[in-house]
């Protein structure tokens, strides 16, 4: 654990001297609602195959009422952090990961960033990202709901072939990467249910593997913003504040999620994806075109879970 300790160590320094030089400390403090909101979201993020983003947006983005970009950015960078720590948190502790598929997983999700950040963010508004945002997270949640026991129940390990862990891992690294070029989250839900629904995965393996993907996903993210240059002083106030708490909060979760109940924490995260979905369709005006989008991507997320169950119990049989 001595590398985390240090981790730790250097983070809490380099934090400490940019509030001293840059006299922030009066800005950090002002910002504090966001870092409330983020200790349950790293404990989130730490626990669950979702990223802090995934509290961290829908704060910023429907509570706070500000730019789905500013959200999506926001939670590349406080990921960066708190993603981070638990990743160097799970390999200290010598957590078992599917580190074939994983490997392939972020070569793809770096070609998906580039792809989504560049050709498909611009084209798409504010309202369908966050509508987007809702239905990829109401889909995993009502998923959680449904078959939450039986993915607890999972005991086994299995390890991806060689030909096979290149082309999902690819595949799915592409696609999570589109989708967090967008959203700044969604490649670990997407790794995960691959993991779970087709390898019929130990949770203990699949979750701590889908941490480390959204982890290096939020990096390569973060540098690609600070090269394109759009990581406005908002973002980084916020990140501030937050970044503080999460380096803590994302390992916790990672530790006391083999303590509490993985069942009951998973219960109560799907609940709160399905309540986000309810309360974006709230304060968002939703017209004909959007409901239709909402539709299609619930139904096409639901037939992608249906498929991938059905392709896993089907490689379980003798």
């Amino acid at each position: 654990m001595g590398l985390w300790f240090l981790w730790l160590a250097i983070f809490y320094s380099a934090w400490a001297t940019t509030n001293v030089i840059l006299e922030l400390w009066d800005e950090t403090a002002a910002h504090w609602p966001i870092a409330l909101a983020m200790a349950l979201g790293s404990y989130v993020a730490g626990s669950t195959p979702m990223g802090g983003g995934t509290v961290g947006f829908p704060v910023l983005v429907l509570l706070f009422d500000m730019p789905a970009s500013l959200g999506r950015n926001f939670g590349l960078m406080v990921q960066s952090i708190g993603m981070t720590s638990a990743s160097i948190f799970i390999l200290c502790r010598r957590t078992p990961i599917e580190v074939r598929i994983l490997l392939w997983c972020a070569l793809g999700a770096a070609i998906g960033l580039v792809l989504g950040t560049f050709l498909v963010v611009p084209l798409v508004s504010d309202t369908a990202v966050k509508l987007a945002f809702a239905c990829l997270w109401a889909s995993f949640g009502v998923l959680t709901l449904i078959k939450n026991r039986e993915f607890c129940s999972l005991d086994t390990i299995p390890r991806a072939r060689p030909s096979e862990a290149r082309n999902l891992g690819l595949l799915v690294g592409v696609i999570g990467g589109v989708t967090t070029a967008l959203t700044g989250v969604g490649i670990d839900m997407m790794l995960y249910t691959l993991l779970v629904l087709l390898y019929r995965m130990d949770l203990k393996a699949a979750v701590p593997t889908s941490v480390i993907i959204m982890a290096a996903s939020s990096v390569m993210g973060v540098v690609l913003h600070l090269l394109i240059g759009d990581l406005d002083a908002e973002v980084f106030y916020h990140w501030m504040a937050a970044s503080p708490v999460v380096i803590l909060g994302a390992p916790l979760g990672a530790f006391l999620v083999s303590v509490i109940s993985r069942e009951k924490t998973l219960y109560f995260v799907a609940v709160l994806c399905v309540l986000q979905f309810v309360w974006t369709l709230h304060q968002v005006e939703v017209g004909a075109l959007q409901a239709v989008f909402v539709v299609a991507n619930l139904a096409l997320a639901s037939l992608g879970f249906l498929l991938l169950y059905r392709l896993g119990r089907a490689r379980q049989r003798p």
